[in-house]
């Protein structure tokens, strides 16, 4: 090898380290967010986060779990954001020191679905009774069963018509997401409590329909949260503020608002209030 060889190769190398070295550093600077199925599955997301990159320049790495889950993820230093939807269970995240504090972001609400023939004739406007009627018929029922918000609500709703253990014998677990939960219903002719953001963006609806809907007891409230870095040092606080502070804001929630499919709306802003 001649000396001019040698030179040439040396000074690929160096080019070729040197852009290596520029493209690391050209990335752009990111926050992991563990957050709910149905915040994704509903194509918020997709909506959403272009437009807090273009406004900040930081990535947002999603995480999309069951509200325990996406908590407990927070509680491991998983995260750095906590963007979910119970708030009994956020609540006692920040209590407990996870988080530095909650603030509400958005709503919309549950609806119980169906086969549209309505084999338990839960229809009409009252969670309670709808729940008592799957029960007394046996009717098939897919619960997440995931500690998700979802879950977490549909728990709640059969307490209060004391049913807790007596749900029926048509009633399964899925252990799985909102979007899988739907498919199980939609193959198997069983009902199903959702949320309407996943509901109204889920494309393999077979025979099922929107049942209840409207019951105050329905609403489904979403909170965001930087979690704490004095549990986890090594947690972006200062660019996970930056989402919080944006997604609270004017612009952040003209964005969720905006977002709609078929003209509909799907999360209603509502920080501060």
């Amino acid at each position: 090898m001649t000396f001019k060889t040698f030179t040439r190769r040396a000074l690929v190398c160096a080019v070729l380290a040197t852009t290596s070295v520029a493209s690391v550093w050209a990335q752009a600077p990111s926050i992991v967010m563990s957050s709910t199925t149905s915040t994704e599955q509903s194509g918020l997301f997709a909506h959403l986060l272009p437009a807090f990159k273009k406004a900040s320049g930081l990535d947002v790495k999603v995480v999309a779990l069951g509200t325990g889950q996406a908590l407990d993820m927070a509680r491991r230093g998983d995260a750095d954001v906590v963007f979910v939807h119970d708030q009994a269970a956020e609540e006692k995240f920040v209590a407990d020191g996870f988080g530095l504090k909650r603030l509400p972001v958005m709503y919309n609400d549950f609806v119980l679905i169906g086969p549209k023939a309505d084999p338990a004739a839960t229809k009409g406007k009252d969670i309670v009774a709808a729940l008592a009627k799957l029960s007394a018929s046996n009717a098939a029922f897919v619960s997440r069963g995931d500690k998700s918000g979802t879950h977490a609500a549909e728990l709640r709703f059969w307490k209060t018509a004391n049913l807790e253990a007596a749900k029926g014998k048509g009633y399964r677990e899925c252990g799985c997401g909102m979007g899988p939960a739907l498919n199980i219903a939609a193959s198997s002719g069983a009902y199903v409590l959702a949320d309407r953001a996943t509901w109204l963006n889920f494309k393999n609806r077979a025979d099922l329909a929107i049942l209840v809907e409207g019951d105050n007891r329905l609403f489904n409230q979403y909170g965001v949260m930087v979690v704490n870095p004095a549990k986890h040092a090594h947690v972006k606080q200062a660019d996970a503020q930056k989402f919080v502070d944006w997604i609270t804001s004017a612009t952040g929630q003209g964005v969720i608002a905006d977002y709609k499919i078929g003209g509909e709306q799907l999360f209603f802003p509502n920080a501060g209030k």
